[in-house]
């Protein structure tokens, strides 16, 4: 035989435990969706960062032979020409692989 008790004071601690455990669970599922877009945010900076780096790279690279070119008018043109060609290229890249709005 079994005696059974109701105790309106358990019944509010286990409603209270129950909503605990729902705000728990909230932010759980909050703290997976920030820790996704933390990596997202991480690959998004690393990628950010590579591109940088490469630009930098270009732009010594672009100061040291303007400098060893600076006294060639020809080969000055020369680079000129072919720097208008490959932002040319890269514009027409850009254009074709960006989504229109």
């Amino acid at each position: 035989m079994y005696v059974y008790f109701k105790d309106p004071r358990i019944d509010a601690v286990l409603g209270l435990l129950e909503r605990q455990n729902s705000v728990l669970n909230i932010i759980l599922r909050k703290e997976e969706l920030m820790a996704t877009k933390l990596q997202d945010l991480q690959a998004a900076v690393a990628a950010s960062t590579a591109v940088e780096t490469s630009a930098i790279a270009l732009l010594q690279g672009l100061a040291a032979q303007i400098a060893e070119l600076k006294n060639d008018p020809a080969a000055i043109q020369a680079m000129t020409d072919q720097l208008q060609a490959s932002a040319a290229a890269l514009a027409a890249a850009i254009t074709a692989n960006t989504p229109s709005s």
